[in-house]
């Protein structure tokens, strides 16, 4: 079926406020419809729009972009035009001094992350659309700095696995290693009807975040969600107080080879204090060599590591949240043998 001019328009404003760097546009033919636009600039650069929106230099070049797009798909100036909306906000932005772009990616900046598989508007109890908004630096790189302060690939995709498999944390009491931003977190507090959140991770930095982005998504009321600094190895592994936990997880938390002892070792302490309690681990495929080193530690630790065979899906039939397909994300279930 062909998508209607609204859902290419929403698919195209939830990439947006991801801050994907590649959007995927309308085609022209629906670029240059004045409701198409009007739309557009509701949904995107409208004041009411950007409470929690891109960055200065995200919004600026989005729109010149867009404004180009527009004017290059105009082929009747008669019949259609570029919204003066638009240009209004683009002659604003571009009179404004921006900040520099090297301090720009230094800020932390709003991500929202759209969850369409969670229809159901009520489940966000204010009549929009299912989300999560994070306070991220997106500049930061797998191999260099705080990972934590940005939600990487696996994170992303463990989330839909959740959400089409929510018996996996409802109702339970999860515990995350490794929260970073607290996606995985929120989105069990706040959607899946978890009973209780244990966000840990071991940086103060990402501890300092975690807190803010609690509070950004409303789920701090410490009934539902508590943070734990929790640096991994068997004495620092370990929960304060309250009830088992049913359920662990963690996403991208074994690209570093030199963590994975005592990410097992941890593992294999709660694995042994909670009896029945599982695990679920997503990771990015970066390097067989690494994923092998933290399956072979499962092993060697008598742990049953079972493979879900969850593909990621292609980019054109994701909807929210966008992530890379072209690679691999395993996500395994590890059990005590």
């Amino acid at each position: 079926m062909t998508p209607s001019w609204a859902q290419l328009v929403d698919r195209f404003c939830r990439q947006y406020f991801q801050l994907e760097p590649e959007l995927e546009y309308p085609p022209d033919q629906i670029l240059r419809l004045a409701e198409v636009q009007d739309a557009i600039y509701a949904s995107l650069f409208a004041d009411s729009a950007v409470r929690c929106g891109p960055p200065e230099r995200y919004r600026a070049k989005t729109l010149k972009d867009l404004v180009t797009r527009i004017e290059a798909a105009i082929d009747d100036w008669d019949e259609h035009a570029v919204s003066d909306h638009l240009m209004s906000t683009l002659a604003l932005l571009l009179a404004n001094p921006l900040p520099p772009e090297e301090a720009s990616v230094q800020e932390r900046c709003h991500v929202t992350y759209r969850l369409p598989l969670l229809a159901c508007a009520s489940r966000c109890g204010d009549g929009n659309a299912p989300g999560i908004t994070l306070l991220e630096k997106r500049a930061l790189i797998s191999a260099a700095g705080t990972t934590g302060l940005r939600t990487w690939e696996a994170a992303l995709h463990l989330g839909q696995y959740l959400c089409l498999n929510p018996g996996v944390v409802a109702g339970k009491r999860v515990l995350e290693l490794g929260a970073g931003t607290g996606y995985l977190s929120i989105l069990c507090a706040k959607y899946l009807s978890s009973a209780h959140v244990i966000a840990s991770d071991g940086s103060d930095d990402v501890m300092s975040n975690l807190a803010d982005n609690m509070a950004l998504n409303h789920v701090q009321d410490t009934a539902r969600v508590s943070l734990e600094n929790i640096k991994w190895g068997h004495e620092d592994g370990q929960v304060s107080g309250g009830p088992p936990v049913d359920v662990i997880l963690g996403a991208d938390i074994t690209y570093d080879r030199s963590m994975i002892p005592a990410l097992v070792e941890t593992l294999m302490y709660l694995l042994g204090l909670y009896p029945g309690v599982e695990a679920y681990i997503s990771a990015t495929q970066r390097n067989e060599h690494t994923s092998a080193v933290f399956l072979g530690a499962c092993h060697g630790n008598s742990l049953d590591v079972e493979d879900l065979r969850f593909p990621v899906p292609p980019r054109q039939q994701q909807d929210g949240p966008f992530y890379a397909d072209q690679v691999a994300i395993r996500i395994c279930r590890v059990s005590r043998a």
